[in-house]
């Protein structure tokens, strides 16, 4: 007897913060105006569970209320007129669409509508092409190129400097909260004697942003980052170094790692000595690619343990995917050849079957065994605010 499977369903854990919530997220700080194009339902699931600055920080950022008929008739012009007339009033500094399944569905053309949007109001508008089907990474990483690609000068001179000059890039609430994780990256920098020029986009400075030129190297924190990491690498020629500083060994590596870039070789610094090394161990981490990777490297180097990584999120839109094929990984992949890329609850459960230790959000320990031990490390992205006081500052741990 054939049964029939439905996969992708979430039956025991949760799910990811959508592409959708993505997009406002990333540009929450930046002065500009960011639109779901939905029907009243993805703010309150943004504001209550995927956007820690709501009650802390103003931001416009605003749902389209598409209704039932609007959809079946394809009346994009109320969206157009909506958005033409609240951009009059508010005078943002951009205007940013996110589309939802409903438009995805009815085939709403989001970039069309941008555009015809933008010669009304004569403010840079971003049709984001999200559809609720994917992930932040996909979001955020394309909202943060859009903003890039407006609003990085592109003809500004860049005289010679005694430090090397930093940009972050991948810096969002949904990977690192809002604990202070993104300043103690900075005062690393700053420490070792780096400038930093900016960070995309978490507690920072729209003025320095558009300075992002000026930057000797650029520092990828989280897959979110990668794809304006690889327009800056094909527009500026800036290269990138991919890792989070978690450790004092494996900050010794950024360090090392951005000197060297800043003479033009782009590097990956957790994808060299983990790959066949050591056998599997047992252990897994659970997570966004490049902060896993790094928390695995850096369990490497203080315990001499291997953890594989199984990223549950997409891996990270490029712009330039030659420049990840010189890094010998994976085409747009920051994993290795051990590591998994699963998104399906069923999936990641089988290969965690016979895992001595687990590290991941708490929401993904109903489907461990009971053999498994379980150590928390909370994401904002998968169980939103429930733990959001449990989050370490791994920065500051090792």
């Amino acid at each position: 007897m054939w049964v029939p499977v439905m996969k992708q369903i979430q039956t025991f854990t949760s799910t990811y913060t959508a592409d959708v919530s993505g997009v406002p997220s990333a540009l929450y700080e930046l002065g500009g105006m960011s639109i779901m194009h939905d029907a009243s339902g993805c703010n309150s699931t943004y504001n209550t569970h995927d956007e820690p600055r709501w009650y802390g920080s103003k931001s416009l950022v605003f749902i389209s209320g598409l209704s039932e008929m609007e959809a079946i008739m394809g009346d994009d012009q109320k969206l157009v007129d909506d958005i033409v007339k609240a951009a009059k009033d508010l005078k943002p500094r951009f205007i940013a669409i996110a589309g939802t399944p409903i438009p995805m569905i009815t085939g709403c053309d989001i970039a069309a509508n941008a555009r015809v949007i933008e010669a009304e109001t004569g403010i840079p508008t971003f049709g984001i092409d999200t559809n609720g089907m994917h992930s932040y990474v996909e979001g955020a990483g394309e909202a943060l190129f859009a903003y890039g690609k407006a609003f990085i000068k592109k003809d500004i001179a860049k005289s010679p400097s005694k430090k090397v000059r930093v940009n972050i890039l991948g810096a969002t609430p949904i990977d690192f909260s809002v604990n202070g994780q993104i300043e103690s990256i900075e005062k690393f920098l700053e420490q070792n004697g780096f400038d930093v020029i900016s960070n995309y986009a978490l507690s920072c400075n729209i003025e320095k942003m558009a300075n992002a030129a000026l930057a000797d190297v650029n520092l990828v924190i989280s897959s979110v980052g990668i794809k304006i990491a690889e327009y800056l690498l094909a527009e500026f020629k800036i290269p990138y170094v991919i890792g989070v500083p978690y450790g004092k060994k494996l900050k010794e590596d950024i360090i090392n790692s951005l000197n060297k870039a800043a003479s033009g070789e782009s590097d990956i610094i957790y994808a060299s000595d983990l790959n066949e090394k050591l056998k599997n161990q047992g252990v897994y981490i659970i997570g966004e690619s490049v902060t896993s990777k790094s928390l695995a490297k850096a369990i490497y180097y203080k315990h001499g343990i291997t953890p594989i990584v199984i990223s549950g999120v997409e891996l990270g839109n490029t712009f330039h995917g030659d420049i990840i094929k010189s890094l010998k990984v994976r085409e747009n992949v920051a994993l290795e050849e051990k590591d998994l890329h699963i998104e399906d609850e069923d999936e990641i459960a089988v290969a965690i079957k016979g895992a001595r230790v687990v590290i991941a959000d708490p929401l993904y320990k109903p489907i461990l065994s009971s053999k498994t031990k379980f150590a928390e490390n909370p994401h904002e992205g998968f169980s939103g605010r429930l733990f959001r006081k449990r989050i370490i500052n791994l920065v500051n741990k090792f």
